[in-house]
């Protein structure tokens, strides 16, 4: 018998759209080496292998891999697999109901609230198990706009300048112009090192306040070379540690607040974030993010 795996299309709540991600359950038997074997051979984004919970109060622990290598956290993996394994557990298949998913990560333990509605496509949220922390500062802004292929004049917008911030991983923050400024970027191999050279896995997200849809707040796009992913139609991961640009640079007011990040669309791959978060006497004190995910495809891995 080979492994059964799923596939789930994650922050879109329509078929072959969103961020691809590979479930391969029952992975105990899998080393190290052989889950990064599977995870080049899907080439998606990240591939997900469900392991045993190590507490007996938790769901499952995950390990999570890209082509190039293993993260200690990511969104919509996190989304995604809860999702599945809701379904998967769920008694009543198309009923109406709710679920607690919590999940071992590298990060730590991750608890997810998932929601189903009849005709609807299962909605998943998080609270980050790390809140966003600087992560120093960003390379110079001509060196940015070199490795992206764009005039230094179109990095930035109001008081929004390049930032470094981590949630569990550390992503270069690019405020550009416009839309069309950001759909010219491009990943220019000869000046990437320098351009983001104080992250390890050289992760660069862009970000602009002009929308494709007037529903959304932000339009965004990542580029992490490192991780084998020229580029990711939708990065939770990202969003979470972007809560921290929004508090530096719009400094919310007491409360929660709420806004949508749309990415993918340079790729065909449209998807949407939901980013909130909670602000008490100047501090962040909270930050979720949800999504939709839809089921796509099952299969067994014959290794």
């Amino acid at each position: 018998m080979g492994l059964p795996f799923h596939t789930l299309d994650v922050f879109t709540d329509t078929p072959l759209g969103g961020n691809p991600l590979a479930v391969v359950l029952d992975a105990e038997g899998l080393d190290k080496a052989r889950m990064q074997a599977i995870a080049r051979e899907f080439n998606l984004s990240e591939t997900v292998f469900v392991l045993p919970a190590e507490a007996p109060a938790h769901t499952a622990r995950l390990r999570i891999f890209t082509p190039k290598g293993e993260l200690p956290f990511a969104g919509h993996p996190t989304v995604g697999t809860a999702v599945l394994l809701a379904e998967l557990n769920g008694a009543d298949a198309g009923a109406r109901r709710d679920a607690i998913i919590v999940l071992e990560e590298e990060v730590g333990p991750v608890r997810v609230g998932v929601r189903m509605r009849p005709g609807e496509a299962p909605f998943a949220a998080f609270d980050v198990p790390k809140l966003p922390r600087d992560g120093g500062a960003p390379a110079p802004e001509d060196q940015i706009a070199a490795a992206l292929g764009l005039a230094p004049s179109e990095i930035g917008f109001e008081n929004h300048v390049p930032s470094r911030f981590t949630a569990g991983i550390a992503f270069t923050f690019v405020p550009v112009r416009d839309l069309e400024t950001i759909g010219r970027a491009r990943i220019v191999a000869q000046h990437w090192a320098a351009g983001f050279r104080g992250d390890s896995l050289g992760a660069a997200y862009l970000y602009c306040r002009q929308t494709v849809h007037t529903h959304s707040h932000f339009h965004a796009r990542m580029f992490a070379p490192g991780l084998g992913l020229p580029e990711d139609p939708a990065t939770g991961a990202a969003a979470a540690a972007f809560a921290g640009v929004l508090h530096r640079f719009d400094a919310p007011t007491s409360g929660a607040h709420s806004c949508l990040i749309e990415q993918g669309y340079e790729m065909s791959r449209p998807s949407s974030i939901t980013l909130e978060v909670e602000i008490a006497g100047g501090e962040m004190r909270n930050v979720r993010i949800g999504g939709h995910a839809v089921h796509v495809m099952k299969g067994e891995l014959a290794v």
